[in-house]
């Protein structure tokens, strides 16, 4: 389609944006600055962060809540170099983002300009370029790159043309991306194997939840009579009253021996990293695993056989090949039932010996008072297992953790903003720990001035905990793990928040009357931990370094 000769080179970018999405998070600068003024005309809501990582972070998590289109904003140089963490968060796990940025000028670098194309490839990331001749079209391919690989993305506009008129130009409209079609030899293979087994178990992650594959789960899972189970970030999609919950380190010991028992698994979506899989130890020797994912998943020691193809045309084509019977497992299991022995969590001690909280006990009073309606969203570090033990979500995409697959912290409070857009209505909870609220601080202002409802716990024990988990009990000097204590209640208030620090489980009083009146705003609890108790999860990270 035609485009008008009278726009320039920013405006055009724009308005091939806003056919794709809606909103973009990140922070003004001389590089970006014609873009951002072109946005809102075209239809697009800025949300302004602190940081340029937040905006990446904020972008991603957006995605992670909604399913749509993720997009951040920087200036050129230092805004593409100070997003880079973030950007590499994304790239690594599979979220189609455009990161539009500024560039050095066409006529040659400046002192302050960098090879950016290639920073950006450094991390796995492509960089598309506009020029005034086909401003639109490179829009266009960058965004159908992003959806269609599943990746992160750079679009970047040269300092010189933003203002520059564009010329006309033919942009293809954007084609829809068609699902991957699984081969029938496969699901035959995969149904027999299914529909011989007598202990089958079905194993959501977010794949499944992204390509739709939902109800035909759990209309398998029925007509097998599986029992079923899901990763952290796949969780919500069966039939509660048979589902072990989230396996791996964040799941319940005695669940996770009840899915080594399992003679078929049948794994939907999910990446099968250390944490799902419990480093290699989830599954049992007898158990024959299936897998159901892209072509371009990285493949896995364990599978035994795999359908290539949609997650949803997938189950759909299971379903197809299975009759209804029954296996009798789900029958004979015992104490899936509320309260029984398969849904146990540890609560803790209270107070400990070095008299501060008993994170497992804050964890658990905590389930129960937060607003039922909530999408939670985890920053890195050792303190991941409390939230996701603990907190139950009702759907995949109300559990959110941007860091975890780059392996870095301090993305957690922009992250919570992406969040409180996708999903406005609901309780948006925070759950960091004290080294990444510090690392991404300059972002708790823009929680507080974008959130309708939300919740900061920030698990504070004056430390790096997973490192003084994993390389102090190796003796190593555990000064530089240490953290002077901060008041973040009192930097809360500052910002505009409610606030309160809980050294007991009596403290959280003021909390609870705050969610019962209607939980407006933003509150931050100051949780003063114990770092006495370590995660399970953790326990496995330990084990697994000390064999090497």
């Amino acid at each position: 389609m035609s485009r008008p000769s009278d726009s320039t080179v920013s405006a055009r970018v724009a308005e091939v944006l806003a056919g794709s999405l809606d909103v973009v998070f990140g922070v003004m600068g001389n590089g970006n600055a014609y873009v951002l003024d072109a946005l809102e005309p075209a239809g697009v809501r800025f949300v302004a962060v602190r940081h340029e990582a937040g905006g990446v972070a904020a972008a991603d998590a957006y995605f992670r809540a909604s399913g749509r289109l993720a997009a951040a904003t920087a200036t050129y140089g230092p805004g593409l170099t100070n997003a880079v963490t973030a950007l590499a968060e994304s790239v690594q796990a599979r979220i189609p983002l455009v990161l539009v940025v500024g560039d050095a000028p066409t006529s040659g670098a400046r002192p302050w300009d960098i090879d950016q194309q290639a920073l950006a490839a450094s991390v796995g990331a492509a960089t598309f370029t506009v020029g005034v001749a086909d401003a639109g079209a490179v829009t266009a391919s960058a965004v159908q790159h992003a959806l269609a690989e599943r990746t992160a993305v750079v679009l970047a506009v040269p300092y010189d043309l933003a203002a520059q008129l564009a010329e006309p130009e033919s942009i293809p409209g954007s084609a829809p991306v068609p699902p991957v079609v699984p081969e029938k030899a496969d699901l035959d293979e995969v149904a027999a194997i299914l529909a011989a087994a007598e202990r089958p178990l079905l194993l959501a992650g977010r794949g499944a939840h992204l390509a739709g594959a939902g109800p035909a789960l759990r209309e398998l899972a029925a007509r097998l009579h599986a029992v079923t189970a899901s990763s952290s970030l796949g969780r919500g999609q069966f039939d509660h009253r048979y589902d072990l919950g989230v396996v791996g380190g964040f799941g319940q010991a005695a669940a996770m021996d009840l899915l080594r028992e399992a003679d078929a698994v049948l794994v939907v979506g999910a990446g099968l990293n250390q944490f799902t899989t419990a480093f290699g130890e989830l599954f049992g020797a007898g158990s024959r695993i299936l897998r159901v994912d892209l072509p371009d998943a990285r493949p896995h020691p364990a599978v035994q056989r795999t359908i290539v193809g949609d997650a949803r045309l997938a189950a759909e084509g299971l379903l197809e090949r299975v009759a209804p019977r029954k296996s009798g497992w789900r029958e004979r299991v015992t104490g899936l039932e509320p309260g029984g022995a398969l849904r146990v969590r540890d609560a803790g001690e209270g107070i400990l010996a070095d008299g501060r909280l008993d994170p497992r006990s804050l964890a658990e009073a905590l389930a129960g008072l937060l607003p039922e309606d909530r999408v939670v969203v985890s920053d890195g570090g050792h303190f991941i297992g409390w939230a996701n033990t603990y907190w139950p979500v009702a759907a995949p995409g109300r559990m959110i953790m941007v860091g975890t697959a780059f392996q870095t912290i301090g993305l957690g409070l922009p992250s919570a903003v992406g969040a409180a857009v996708a999903a406005p209505v609901s309780t948006v909870v925070l759950t960091t720990g004290d080294g990444g609220a510090l690392m991404g601080l300059a972002d708790l202002e823009s929680v507080a001035r974008v959130v309708r409802s939300g919740v900061v716990v920030v698990w504070n024990d004056a430390a790096y905990g997973a490192e003084v988990h994993l390389y102090g009990l190796r003796g190593l000097d555990q000064g530089p793990m240490l953290i002077p204590e901060v008041d973040f209640a009192a930097l809360a208030r500052a910002v505009g928040a409610n606030a309160s620090i809980v050294r007991t489980l009596d403290d959280l009083r003021p909390f609870a009357d705050w969610v019962a009146a209607g939980a407006e705003g933003l509150y931050l609890l100051d949780a003063r931990i114990s770092r006495e108790v370590i995660a399970p999860y953790q326990l496995e990270i330990v084990a697994v370094n000390s064999r090497k």
